[in-house]
């Protein structure tokens, strides 16, 4: 399968300013060339461990908005990304992704405004309906999904950020289902996750951010996947341990 998207890596600039942010994050700073998997890739690691920083700038240094959406959408309400984007250095593939989208869990309500402000000031049918609907009027993971099963036409390079805070267990499961209707049709996924159920997918590569860099790591040996394992195989014990009663 080819990839739209193959390597990342920090361009060269012996005048960079390691001390500024995002490259005093560990992760950052040492991150090497990260080399993505054609199908799925995911980001893991501890709040603050710089997957969604590298996740946003890869999404800006593609052409999506910073807040998200297609790589149409153009507003901003809040301008809080970084500039890393411009010192990393992305080498793509040969082909074009025919389709594409940036989902970050905190800031989809801003782009299911703009769809409304779209579909309100466009032409013929409204853009809202191949999102299935308006998404103000369901809940946050009910919308999500809904742009899960409608937007997403395939052969498309597809970024998710934290997606699992507007999912249940259950629609957690189901995005899984979705992720590989999406790779059948020749598509590429990249997810940043504190998810064990979406890391599990298959045929996939982990990537783990934290104070030594950037590396890979099997499903079994993460720390999402054991911690998650020892607490519902023995949760009283744990519970124990946790509250001291």
């Amino acid at each position: 399968m080819e990839r739209f998207l193959q390597t990342v890596s920090l361009k060269g600039d012996p005048s960079r300013d390691w001390r500024a942010y995002p490259f005093c994050i560990p992760a950052i700073r040492w991150m090497g060339e990260v080399e993505f998997h054609p199908q799925v890739t995911f980001f893991i690691g501890e709040n603050g461990s710089g997957k969604s920083t590298l996740l946003e700038a890869v999404a800006v240094g593609f052409g999506f908005n910073p807040e998200g959406g297609t790589r149409n959408f153009n507003f901003s309400t809040y301008a809080s990304h970084s500039e890393l984007w411009r010192h990393l250095r992305l080498t793509k593939g040969i082909s074009r992704p025919k389709d594409g989208f940036f989902f970050r869990a905190e800031s989809f309500y801003n782009v299911a405004t703009e769809i409304e402000h779209l579909s309100k000031d466009g032409m013929g049918r409204p853009i809202r309906e191949s999102y299935g609907g308006n998404l103000h009027t369901r809940s946050h993971g009910e919308s999500f999904f809904a742009l899960l099963q409608n937007r997403l036409g395939g052969h498309g390079l597809y970024l998710f950020d934290e997606p699992e805070a507007a999912l249940s267990p259950l629609r957690q499961m189901a995005m899984l289902r979705r992720m590989r209707e999406l790779v059948q049709t020749g598509s590429q996924i990249i997810v940043a996750t504190h998810s064990p159920i979406l890391m599990a997918y298959p045929d996939s590569w982990i990537y783990r951010f934290s104070e030594d860099g950037i590396c890979r790591q099997e499903y079994e040996e993460t720390e999402q996947y054991r911690i998650t394992r020892d607490f519902l195989n023995n949760y009283p014990l744990a519970l124990q341990e946790l509250l001291g009663d």
